[in-house]
């Protein structure tokens, strides 16, 4: 990524202060090289994505079908090392029947491609709820306790190498805790069967609204980044942010 696209990228998420590659205590650029590279599925593994789509778009497991527009799977290859989660579908979500989208989306884009991803080719992107709470609250526990199935199976069809939870919604439910997102963040967290390294961020909707997070959030993407370098390499990622 030349430099000049980062910049705007940066700037997108609000980080205004950049240094030159090369200069003392300069970040890193995430290149596509870093990324392992998402294979193509199997027949049986198209075959499983299409029958999850199938259930997710019928499902009545919950109330919410009934005030849905549809069910939201995800979007993105369906394998990568990356896996980012957020809390449930808005309205332009449930109405276009892709997660983050209108101005949350394109902050999550911005962040990601600020570290070298992107939702079309080395990240997946999906939610804990696959459909819209009315208004837009808070999940509730049989609700998220009906949809969770289909999340862990999407995991294990994507098998990805490290989970990003944006929001503090999600983080809590997928960890199964009620502490603040302040004490979730900087940390390797773990998830299901596979262990899966799993690291908490701001959701961007909150960012929007309160725009001084955005270093912060910065700060975790680069430690996200980190921790995924770690695996890669070979060696087991440090548990917390230096």
């Amino acid at each position: 990524m030349d430099g000049e696209r980062r910049r705007q990228y940066l700037e997108a998420i609000g980080i205004d202060l950049w240094v030159a590659r090369g200069a003392a205590g300069a970040v890193p650029v995430a290149t596509p090289g870093m990324l392992a590279e998402c294979p193509p599925g199997t027949l049986e593994s198209a075959a499983l994505w299409e029958a999850l789509g199938a259930e997710v778009r019928a499902c009545t497991k919950c109330a919410l079908h009934a005030t849905r527009t549809q069910g939201v799977l995800g979007v993105g290859p369906r394998r990568c090392d990356w896996l980012v989660i957020g809390e449930a579908p808005g309205a332009e979500e449930d109405r276009r029947g892709e997660p983050f989208v209108g101005a949350a989306g394109q902050l999550l884009d911005a962040m990601l491609r600020a570290i070298g991803l992107d939702r079309k080719t080395n990240v997946y992107i999906a939610n804990v709820l696959k459909s819209r709470p009315p208004n837009n609250r808070d999940p509730r526990p049989e609700e998220v306790a009906a949809c969770l199935p289909y999340l862990v199976r999407q995991i294990a069809l994507l098998e990805p190498r490290i989970m990003l939870a944006v929001g503090r919604i999600a983080a809590q439910n997928l960890l199964g805790t009620d502490a603040p997102l302040g004490r979730l963040r900087g940390r390797v967290h773990h998830f299901g069967e596979r262990n899966t390294p799993l690291v908490v961020t701001y959701h961007p909707a909150y960012l929007l609204r309160t725009p001084a997070d955005k270093r912060k959030a910065w700060e975790d993407l680069k430690f996200a980044r980190g921790v995924y370098q770690q695996l890669t390499e070979g060696s087991p990622p440090d548990g917390h942010r230096s």
